[in-house]
């Protein structure tokens, strides 16, 4: 399956230790997850996408869009096609307007319930859909549900109104196509591992593919140099403000202390960088 990274932080910060340089970084990970990449960040709350079908191990433009990005938010995929063919189209992240999607998993016999999980998408939305993958279709059809009571438009979103809308989104899946799996297991099973963001608000969701996060350090190296350190810096959060906030399929080695998130379970952070555990 695919892997997934996730960043949000209370100041930009360079990406590269964790896409290139660690010793779990996202790029070595890719010897087994070959069939593209994406990074998504924000310049001014404005997403930037750059995309390749390539492995990222082996492309030069992934390390050097590692190296160059500096953002609050940061989302980054690799990909290992179960639908769709190698394409750009098919190469996550997704995006649509301010928001940006990434997905590990996989809808069981997708092609046998694609026609119906897509009549559910508001029509203004459905004719954005390009590529083949399932994984879109599971963004837009959260789109949809947001739509209800959140403007595409506004970067200020409560974090309980993006959990109710992901919540209608995989109730529908699940009533159509059955239940995602919540042991990590055979890759042809229904697995809804995603993370979202609109570069302010960012939510995660364990849908079967296991996904850990962090939000401090045992030990942070520029304690006593940056202006933003304090305590939640390097001691556990389960409610509250943070500074800093990472969601990874593995854990990455370094300084960052990762906790496991439960089949089921979501993580969100919004504006205010104040993090909800559902």
């Amino acid at each position: 399956m695919c892997r997934l990274f996730g960043f949000r932080s209370v100041i930009k910060s360079q990406v590269h230790t964790s896409l290139v340089e660690a010793k779990n970084a996202l790029i070595v990970q890719s010897g087994h997850h070959s069939d593209g990449w994406g990074v998504g960040f924000y310049v001014e709350q404005v997403p930037h996408i750059i995309r390749s079908v390539e492995a990222a191990l082996e492309d030069k433009l992934f390390k050097h869009v590692s190296g160059v990005v500096a953002s609050e938010t940061v989302l980054a995929h690799l990909r290992k096609a179960t639908n769709g063919e190698k394409l750009i189209l098919n190469t996550h992240p997704f995006q649509h307007g301010r928001w940006v999607f990434a997905h590990n998993g996989n809808i069981k016999d997708f092609e046998q319930y694609r026609d119906a999980l897509k009549s559910c998408i508001h029509p203004t939305l459905s004719r954005y859909i390009l590529g083949e993958t399932d994984s879109e279709i599971i963004f837009f059809l959260i789109l949809t549900h947001m739509m209800k009571t959140i403007s595409f438009h506004e970067s200020r979103i409560e974090i309980d109104h993006l959990k109710k809308a992901v919540d209608c989104a995989v109730d529908e899946i699940v009533k159509l196509c059955g239940d995602y799996e919540t042991l990590d297991g055979e890759p042809d099973k229904t697995y809804l591992t995603f993370i979202i963001t609109n570069g302010s608000t960012m939510l995660a969701f364990q849908g079967g593919k296991t996904l850990k996060y962090s939000t401090h350090k045992d030990n942070c190296l520029e304690r006593d140099t940056c202006s933003y350190f304090a305590h939640q810096c390097e001691n556990p959060t389960v409610s509250g403000f943070v500074n800093h906030l990472v969601f990874s399929s593995e854990s990455l080695k370094g300084q960052n202390i990762w906790n496991d998130i439960n089949p089921g379970q979501m993580i969100g952070i919004d504006w205010r960088m104040n993090i909800k555990i559902y």
